[in-house]
């Protein structure tokens, strides 16, 4: 029987959640694609904690007016100036079982473009 695209997703998420794990030194970027959104978060997971985040609703992205790609190129510069700031420099990408193409790529090209190292 074959799986729902929900279920192929969520397959290839834990697959990469056993390999890819944020620490203190080195914390997990996560990405969330919804089918207008797309979010980003740095978290460490040895505490528990998001150290920060950024999505293409925040005010100044969602007001450039850009398509999706571009839009997370956009979310990408905005999640490693946050980032940078809070001392992160090196991370771990983690795509969430998302095929690495189109907003996914974007957004890490923008993170690296942003100061961030993978």
């Amino acid at each position: 029987m074959a799986l729902s695209k929900y279920e192929r997703r969520e397959r290839l998420r834990m697959r990469i959640r056993k390999t890819v794990d944020g620490t203190e030194s080195r914390p997990r970027l996560a990405v969330f694609r919804s089918n207008k959104e797309i979010y980003a978060q740095i978290i460490d997971d040895v505490n528990g904690k998001t150290i920060t985040a950024a999505s293409s609703r925040d005010k100044d992205i969602d007001a450039s007016k850009v398509n999706k790609v571009e839009a997370a190129k956009l979310v990408g510069k905005a999640i490693a100036e946050k980032a940078v700031k809070a001392g992160v420099e090196t991370i771990a990408f983690d795509r969430g079982g998302y095929l690495y193409h189109g907003r996914v790529k974007s957004l890490a090209e923008g993170a690296r473009e942003g100061g961030l190292k993978f």
